[in-house]
């Protein structure tokens, strides 16, 4: 593991490896959709792509996001669809060295497995999450898919 891009949630910080980062966006009001997953607060359109908005603290924390000038929408390539998470604040994009990835092995994880490990930096810990097994591992992310691959036959 080598580019991260770091954002904050909560009081915590994570990173998806830069590979999967598309862009990271202003937060905007998504256009709401019946039917969808409650952490999914609608779509947005970015570069003629529609992408769905995820609630990230919903989804690791059970609370709603709190919206200030600092939220941001992560913008990420999953397996087969663009999904876009609200962060708090996208921080910046450091490199981790290898010596520093952590790997987790602690129960709590083993229910996430889309935590795929720790890096232990000298003045913080910062977990690493790949996106593509964190959505696919969220209960109505096949609704989600469905409807995205419809209106894209749609468009």
């Amino acid at each position: 593991m080598n580019k991260v891009v770091v954002f904050q949630l909560s009081n915590e910080q994570y990173a998806i490896p830069v590979e999967h980062v598309v862009s990271i966006e202003k937060m905007s009001s998504p256009t709401i959709i019946p039917g969808m997953p409650s952490y999914m607060l609608g779509v947005v359109r970015i570069r003629g792509e529609l992408v769905p908005v995820l609630d990230t603290s919903q989804i690791l924390y059970r609370l709603p996001y709190t919206e200030t000038e600092k939220t941001r929408l992560l913008v990420v390539q999953t397996d087969d669809v663009y999904v876009s998470f609200i962060v708090d604040d996208a921080k910046e994009i450091i490199d981790i060295p290898p010596d520093m990835m952590k790997q987790v092995h602690m129960l709590a994880y083993q229910r996430t497995p889309y935590f795929i490990g720790i890096a232990n930096l000298p003045d913080r810990l910062i977990t690493v999450i790949d996106p593509t097994i964190l959505f696919n591992h969220l209960e109505g992310a096949s609704i989600i898919k469905e409807h995205i691959k419809n209106e894209r036959q749609n468009t």
